[in-house]
């Protein structure tokens, strides 16, 4: 263990009474069962609860809104604080930290020594450290001998927000304050780990297209044969299941670069849900449930056997697995490969109108990129208890402060400097809507990304939608045809021809906000065309 505290938290003015550096795993899994935070389960994993916090606080995320900011910030999805908010809520963390015990961890977001992010993690909670060392990157001896931090963030769960001189929201004790100007973020009021590496996503987000270098909320995986693939989507729809190929190198499962030198992991693990979680079907992420080291997030332990019910939502429908890439067999140790063949847009269609699988012109990838469209699934935030429809611009909206177009023109640009496939591909429902209709079968998905990934999709008859303009596969071998033609799995055929018009018109209207950032070719991308 490393006892000697950084100088830039001295520099910081923050004390405490005892302040934990770069603590091996070993050393906070065992802190975190003494201390009675954590429990160990048949294998080893530690298993963790969140409390009332079980997933991100969308509503409760602030950014300073200063001379660095006000012009370079997409204010429309980003709730701003003032920077005398910020001040306040920093004397008022350094004061409840005064008497704490913190645990801190110098790491770097990104694997690209170009482009990665040197960032100090300060925690209240021992898991919470653990957790962020499987998830960012762990320097070298040699690099932690000059590891200067560029940011900070500060993670105190049991830290309450004060709405009045904090500039909260109402009625919560929860923030998530950004300042981009002190390159510093203050975290409280939630034991949900994950907002700790959405922070380094949201700054990462907002430093590297500056650079040139494009942000993606997306999972990655590589093949020396077939070539690399991006797979776009939000929490729900099937990133880290369907990265994780037993027959590809993963690359990553949830936030990549794209910069002149190809696609890079801006992480050192995995944050994957576990709910019904399934061994046949995931195979590679149920192993880790019986990992030591693995951090388990509100799922269920039966006390006296210590035996896990993964398909108990008694405590979360959105419990969570931590765990580092090295426990995926298959996984890259540089977390970089070359220029990606394939991009695939997931998305969880919960009117079950969106065939499995659909090849997108570049004009259409860059459409449906900035309108994002998929489900929010049940639990994956506060609130939300079932599908619900929705557009998270980038397929990441909560975490891209710049607008929406710098992010489009550098995809788009990317897709035809590399001339990259792009596919759309539907994991939500087929024969009706949610509640009426089922999710699309895992296998059938893996078959049609198989065939997409080898090129042989490509050899496929196809025909145009008559509802999004995109083409889709009539045949493909190893899938069942009928699920292919969405229109044909529903029992009223009228019933889906009136949803389907409904969906239209909500992806025209969602989209009138980016007609003056688009050029004539994406607008004709649109649907109805």
């Amino acid at each position: 263990m490393t006892h000697s505290i950084p100088a830039s938290i001295n520099e910081l003015g923050l004390s405490a009474k005892a302040i934990n550096c770069n603590w091996s795993n070993a050393a906070l899994y065992e802190h975190s069962v003494q201390s009675g935070a954590g429990k160990i389960a048949e294998g080893g994993p530690l298993v963790v609860t969140t409390g009332q916090h079980t997933g991100r606080s969308a509503l409760d995320k602030y950014t300073v809104r200063d001379d660095e900011t006000e012009n370079s910030v997409w204010w429309d999805a980003n709730v701003s604080i003032t920077p005398e908010n910020f001040e306040n809520l920093w004397q008022d963390f350094k004061d409840y930290a005064s008497d704490k015990e913190l645990f801190v961890q110098e790491l770097f977001g990104g694997a690209d020594p170009n482009y990665r992010l040197p960032v100090q993690i300060v925690t209240e909670y021992a898991w919470h450290s653990l957790f962020i060392r499987h998830l960012l990157r762990i320097p070298t001896d040699a690099e932690r001998a000059g590891f200067a931090a560029e940011f900070t963030i500060i993670d105190l769960p049991g830290f309450k927000a004060d709405p009045a001189r904090h500039g909260t929201r109402e009625g919560s004790e929860t923030v998530i304050a950004i300042n981009i100007s002190k390159r510093m973020v203050l975290i409280g009021g939630t034991s949900y780990a994950g907002e700790i590496k959405k922070s380094v996503f949201t700054i990462l987000n907002y430093l590297l297209p500056k650079a040139g270098v494009m942000p993606m909320h997306c999972s990655v995986n590589d093949s020396e044969k077939d070539g690399s693939a991006i797979f776009f989507g939000l929490s729900g729809t099937g990133k880290t299941t369907l990265s994780a190929d037993p027959n590809r190198t993963l690359i990553g499962d949830d936030e990549h670069g794209w910069s002149e030198n190809g696609l890079f992991n801006f992480e050192g693990g995995c944050y994957a849900k576990m709910i019904r979680l399934s061994a046949e079907a995931e195979p590679e992420i149920y192993a880790t449930t019986k990992m030591w080291g693995t951090v388990l997030e509100n799922v269920v332990m039966d006390e006296n056997t210590r035996q896990l019910d993964l398909d108990d939502a008694s405590l979360a429908e959105n419990s969570r697995g931590a765990y580092p890439l090295s426990s995926i067999a298959n996984a890259s140790t540089t977390g970089r490969c070359g220029q990606p063949r394939n991009l695939i847009m997931l998305t969880a269609d919960a009117f079950g109108i969106l065939p499995p699988i659909a090849r997108l012109s570049p004009s259409q990838a860059m459409y449906h990129f900035l309108s994002g469209y998929t489900a929010k699934v049940a639990g994956t935030e506060k609130g939300v208890t079932e599908p619900t429809a929705t557009f998270s611009t980038c397929f990441g909206a909560p975490f891209m402060p710049r607008h929406p177009s710098e992010y489009g023109n550098l995809l788009r640009d990317l897709i035809a400097r590399h001339e990259v496939d792009c596919w759309l591909v539907n994991t939500g429902w087929t024969n009706g809507p949610y509640g009426t209709g089922h999710r699309m079968p895992i296998r059938e998905t893996r078959a049609l990304l198989s065939a997409a990934l080898d090129g042989s999709l490509n050899n496929a008859e196809f025909r145009k939608d008559e509802n999004f303009g995109f083409m889709v596969p009539v045949d493909v071998p190893g899938v069942d045809r009928s699920v292919l033609n969405p229109r044909g799995t529903w029992d009223d055929t009228k019933a889906y021809d009136k949803k389907a018009a409904e969906l239209v018109a909500m992806f025209v209207s969602n989209f009138a906000k980016f007609e003056n950032h688009v050029d004539d070719r994406v607008k004709a991308a649109a649907p109805g065309n």
